[in-house]
């Protein structure tokens, strides 16, 4: 039976669920029944053994929890005399005899069924006669590893986990990743050190902080193993969603990684592997979800840690938090002295480009830029994950960088390589080929030397920029005239003035010389100040600003204000920005792109930013020729003619 066809039989059994239940609650009972049948189907052949020790040692000084994992030949075990084939043999008593088989397990998996409230799901589903009858259709389904794989079983957990997601409106990406596009990401992080992954005696570590259903980890220890079968590996991560991680926990349990590798909760708030790093780290976070319920935590680290905690270069707006995982996962490399660390996420567009220089999203990637540590990004075609077709990218981070590699950032179009699928599942439209998987990996292989139509190499200078501030002079005079005065003294703040010190105001202002015209704004203030305190008139600065400003018109043909140090004032109405790539000169794109236009014009130096992003699109756009107008109006000509000709037809 293939994968799909068992996920399509143990979805079947829901059948018997309809009426008693909604479709979106099916999964909370399918999903832990065959988390139970599969755990049942792996303990079998040493059932009895570790009964027998339990019998044995139960009253005994040496705690069980060495003693049976001995037996049961696993990091888990069952103390119940109950099974699958023995809790179909009584049906009277099945809820009594499978809350003993559930409870029989070691506490090291029972809180995967506790996740679940697997043992409210049995009252429930005993309250309305199913209880039997789904046991029974569970006991049918062999899943017993010679003849399911730990793989295959990822499998079968990722279709059944998909389809639940369908009946529960799910947000799109949140459990899993298929599994093409797992595969691209663990051959592309491993294929640098595939000559040492296959020596002997060697050691890796794997981490995913958002482990979903343990896909990721899955598929990277099925590759090392496949090349190195006696290869000491430890699978590590973390998941939010508390079914998700009960069946990540029991996917690593029966791999036999150490019981406490996956951890429950929210890798931004409760990092579950505190000062830990890795090898190889994967992550499919999800696209573009905010981050306010973990604002406060993660600010917090930003401000007090810095750049001992993970975000210490930036925080991206709470919109979408991206990039914090990116950040999260440099942070979980090993470090370079101890070997360093390679890490793949895969992400949205918007973190390639959002946010201007001196924005949070900027500094990250000009921090992940500068100390050079994307070494490759890899746009995946649309229409790949199941429920939502935006544009993906594959990030491919390092902090060991080849001799070859140092300095520069590869970037991979693999938009178009793709074969569609007979039938589409959910939003996925596409999936990628063994084909396409080797084709993008033989393109990052190849580096400097691949086909510049798919890949192309820049240095991480070249994605950066600075944001420059353009000035031009303001031209504009003060005078004290009537209607200027008038509307000054209407203005917000000075209309609050009582009648006797608007008099005041007008009387002091009619000694300065109402037939001169200032271009100085300091010497004007200076004057109004000194000629209102004659009048006896105190105004708070911000009036006194308020009324040098009502007594001024802008002048274009006028002189260019000035300050009292003679300085040109710039017009905040003319004032623009210009991004001047890192690569080029300042001063010579000013004179080339701005003084021509604007001879006047200069440069705030005080405001200048240096901001990075890279526009992937961009570097791989394709011109299409725009068609001629005698081509559209042979169109229009033939569309008319057919109208008309139906037309006749209808006349006739």
């Amino acid at each position: 039976m293939s994968n799909k066809n068992y996920a399509n039989f143990i979805w079947s059994i829901a059948d018997l669920l309809r009426g008693s239940y909604r479709p979106h609650q099916y999964g909370s009972i399918v999903l832990p029944f065959t988390i139970l049948r599969r755990l049942d189907a792996v303990l079998a052949e040493t059932k009895a053994d570790v009964l027998a020790e339990y019998e044995k040692s139960k009253d005994g000084g040496i705690p069980l929890t060495v003693l049976l994992p001995r037996k049961s030949k696993h990091a888990f075990y069952n103390t119940s005399q109950y099974d699958f084939s023995k809790l179909i043999g009584d049906a009277d008593n099945v809820r009594d005899n499978l809350l003993d088989y559930v409870r029989g397990f070691s506490d090291n998996v029972r809180d995967i069924f506790e996740k679940y409230k697997l043992e409210e799901r049995i009252e429930e589903l005993h309250d309305h006669d199913l209880l039997f009858l789904l046991v029974q259709q569970f006991a049918a389904v062999d899943l017993h590893p010679r003849h399911v794989s730990n793989n295959e079983m990822g499998l079968i957990f990722e279709e059944l986990i998909r389809k639940f997601a369908e009946s529960s409106n799910e947000t799109a990406g949140e459990h899993f990743t298929p599994r093409e596009v797992i595969h691209l990401m663990v051959d592309v992080l491993f294929a640098p050190d595939d000559s040492d992954l296959d020596k002997a005696n060697i050691v890796r570590s794997i981490y995913d902080p958002t482990a979903g259903t343990g896909g990721m980890l899955s598929v990277a220890d099925e590759h090392i193993r496949k090349m190195n079968p006696d290869a000491t590996l430890t699978l590590a991560g973390q998941e939010l969603n508390p079914e998700s991680y009960a069946i990540c926990k029991a996917d690593m349990v029966i791999k036999g990684q150490d019981i406490g590798a996956i951890a429950l909760g929210n890798t931004l708030t409760d990092d579950g592997h505190l000062g830990k790093t890795f090898n190889y780290c994967l992550s499919n976070p999800p696209f573009g979800v905010d981050w306010k319920k973990s604002q406060q935590a993660v600010e917090k680290e930003h401000k007090e840690l810095g750049y001992e905690g993970r975000f210490g270069p930036g925080l991206p707006r709470v919109s979408d938090g991206s990039l914090l995982f990116l950040l999260h996962l440099i942070k979980k490399m090993r470090p370079v002295r101890d070997g360093g660390g390679r890490a793949a996420i895969v992400l949205n567009g918007s973190p390639l480009f959002t946010g201007g220089a001196g924005s949070g999203e900027s500094e990250i990637r000009r921090y992940v830029l500068e100390h050079d540590l994307l070494e490759a990004l890899i746009a995946l075609p649309t229409d790949m994950f199941y429920n939502t077709g935006i544009s993906t990218y594959i990030w491919v981070l390092t902090n060991r960088k080849s001799e070859e590699r140092q300095g520069t950032v590869q970037l991979i179009d693999g938009s178009q390589f793709f074969q569609k699928m007979r039938k589409n599942l959910g939003s996925k439209a596409k999936e990628l080929g063994q084909a396409d998987i080797d084709r993008i990996v033989t393109l990052y292989g190849e580096y400097a030397d691949a086909d510049p139509k798919y890949s192309k190499v820049f240095t991480t200078a070249d994605f950066g920029y600075r944001t420059i501030t353009v000035d031009r002079p303001l031209r504009i005079n003060f005078a004290v005239t009537g209607a200027r005065l008038s509307n000054a003294l209407a203005s917000k703040g000075l209309v609050k003035l009582t009648e006797g010190e608007t008099d005041a105001v007008r009387t002091a202002l009619a000694e300065l010389n109402t037939e001169h015209v200032w271009t100085n704004r300091d010497g004007f203030t200076a004057d109004v100040r000194t000629a209102i305190k004659r009048a006896g008139v105190n105004l708070a600065a911000p009036l006194l600003k308020a009324l040098v400003s009502g007594l001024s018109a802008r002048d274009e043909s006028g002189e260019i204000s000035t300050n009292s140090k003679g300085i040109a004032e710039a017009d905040p109405e003319l004032r623009d920005t210009e991004n001047v790539p890192l690569t080029e000169d300042v001063q010579e794109y000013f004179e080339r792109e701005v003084l021509p236009f604007a001879p006047e014009a200069w440069i705030d130096e005080s405001k200048t930013k240096i901001g990075y992003e890279i526009p992937f699109t961009r570097h791989f756009y394709k011109h299409q020729e725009t068609r001629t107008l005698d081509a559209i109006d042979e169109d229009l000509d033939a569309v008319l003619g057919r109208i008309r000709a139906r037309l006749e037809a209808v006349k006739a």
